[in-house]
């Protein structure tokens, strides 16, 4: 029996991860939506996430007075395209968490903005891609930043 590493369009969200990437590395996941009731998971399309930059920055930074809940601010540029047939939206707000190996996943959103640029929180038309930022609360520097049930993952760097 031949395994595939593409999840089957009836796989749940969460039943297989996306890509683990780096700065600088792009990868493709598949959207998948389900029916009202939250059932019968279908891929309606494909994203393409790069992962332009990671920087660990202080409040003054992402201009706010608020310390950073679990500890450390980063600001995580990303460019999101459509490379798919189908619209897709994008909403990283309350789907974003963050682990490391002693600590379990946390949510990693914040309200201190979006940074600079235009917002990655859109829906994309295919073809369509937006390069901007995500302010990101993280418990330390390092670990893994997770998109909506591991559809995608970034390996933050330790510095």
């Amino acid at each position: 029996m031949k395994e595939s590493a593409e999840p089957s369009p009836s796989a749940s969200a969460s039943a297989s991860a996306g890509p683990l990437l780096k700065v600088g590395q792009t990868g493709t996941y598949d959207v998948v939506e389900t029916d009202e009731y939250g059932e019968n998971p279908a891929v309606t399309t494909k994203m393409q996430v790069t992962v332009k930059s990671a920087k660990y920055v202080t409040p003054a930074d992402v201009d706010t007075t608020n310390e950073p809940e679990l500890g450390q601010y980063v600001v995580l540029t990303l460019t999101l395209k459509n490379v798919g047939s189908k619209p897709a939206d994008f909403a990283a707000y309350g789907a974003t968490t963050w682990e490391n190996k002693d600590t379990a996943a946390q949510d990693a959103t914040t309200l201190e903005g979006v940074g600079e640029g235009p917002e990655l929180d859109t829906t994309y038309k295919p073809g369509q891609s937006v390069t901007g930022s995500l302010v990101l609360d993280v418990g330390a520097k390092g670990g893994i930043v997770s998109y909506a049930d591991d559809t995608f993952r970034v390996e933050l760097p330790t510095s």
